[in-house]
């Protein structure tokens, strides 16, 4: 998403010269605060998601649609956070880049794959909610595990398709102007509009707003489901963690994303010259970093609020730190069978000693 802070300083030489405007976001403390920023997130978003995967595999088990997607949202945030390093390299000496052209593609890839499976993943999960709360009986056979691993791996191949402008377009250049090898997207000249508007188009409307129109209107559909039952009932109903929890995550999300997008935005109508203004690219540029930085930290976010909502997740984690091994239950008929094999062997006992006992008394 570097991209962003670099398309307006990457024309051909002949376009750089008719430039008017004092290119933004190329302050020192952009270069020293902003790799620290990534540092912490990197090394807060392992961590975290790590033991999130743990919990959710080995002490909560994969038994629930929910927790198969958080699972899968928890490997997106951790896939990603792996590559920030990179980037928080790449900041500090002002977006130079010298670690080749593979990992240039690979890392701005990995990174559009996440922001695409989030989104994606997060809306599942509010469908899922949705089903759950206001259509509880019609949905069991449709809300199953199969189906839940079905939806994981679709979202995966769309998020995939949807990131393959970062492996065609993205590329190192060097930068005789800068002395720089810059990673950024680097479009065909022929129709170069087109293609930036379209891609742009793309990311807003598939990576954004029409999966936030679908969680809006799953949570209005369960806030509505919610009051009639408060109002049929006459009493408060009874507290749902997992819809606690999963909000929490929506809620952070778009809070977290919506400022880049719409900066991304802005920077796009920047590019076509539909904003002609000088100041208002120095600003988009300028503040670009930090919304990226906000849009970075849901990575790490989703382990602190499972463990501030989720209570029975908040219990397995305080399991893990203290190495404790998850419990083997047994299957419940089986239990049942030898609780009741065991009280009928003890009354066989017991019988046998009154009889004993009559026999020595006669």
């Amino acid at each position: 998403m570097e991209e962003t802070m670099l398309n307006n300083s990457m024309e051909d030489t002949s376009v750089k010269a008719n430039l008017t405007c004092i290119i933004g976001g190329r302050y020192t403390y952009i270069f020293l605060m902003i790799p620290v920023v990534y540092s912490i997130i990197f090394v807060t978003g392992v961590l975290g998601n790590s033991m999130v995967i743990i919990v959710i595999y080995y002490y909560l088990k994969l038994k629930t649609v929910a927790n198969i997607f958080l699972l899968n949202l928890a490997l997106a945030d951790l896939t990603f956070v792996i590559t920030l390093p990179l980037w928080a390299a790449s900041t500090a000496m002002e977006y130079h880049w010298p670690f080749g052209v593979f990992l240039c593609k690979m890392s701005a890839t990995v990174l559009l794959l996440n922001m695409n499976a989030s989104i994606f993943l997060v809306t599942c999960l509010s469908i899922d909610r949705y089903l759950a709360i206001v259509h509880p009986m019609k949905s069991r056979t449709k809300r199953t595990l199969v189906h839940a691993w079905m939806a994981c791996i679709m979202v995966w191949i769309l998020a995939g398709l949807a990131s393959l402008p970062a492996m065609f377009f993205r590329d190192a250049v060097h930068y005789s102007d800068w002395n720089k090898t810059i990673c950024a997207f680097h479009y065909p000249k022929q129709y170069r509009n087109q293609w930036v508007f379209g891609l742009a188009l793309l990311k807003n409307l598939l990576g954004f707003l029409i999966p936030l129109l679908i969680i809006l209107i799953c949570y209005s559909l369960i806030l509505k489901s919610l009051v009639q039952a408060y109002q049929i009932e006459r009493s408060k109903p009874v507290s749902n963690e997992a819809f606690k929890l999963i909000k929490a995550v929506v809620v952070s999300f778009i809070l977290c994303w919506l400022p880049f997008q719409i900066f991304a935005f802005m920077d796009v109508l920047s590019q076509l010259k539909v904003i002609k203004s000088c100041h208002i690219p120095e600003v988009i540029d300028t503040s670009i970093p930090f919304t990226i930085c906000v849009a970075y930290f849901n990575s790490c976010l989703n382990p602190i609020l499972y463990g501030l909502v989720g209570r029975n997740f908040r219990e397995k984690f305080f399991l893990l730190l203290r190495c404790v091994p998850p419990k083997i239950r047994s299957h419940p008929r089986l239990s049942t069978k030898m609780s009741s094999l065991s009280y009928h062997t003890i009354e066989s006992l017991n019988a046998v000693t009154k009889k004993s006992a009559s026999s020595s008394e006669l």
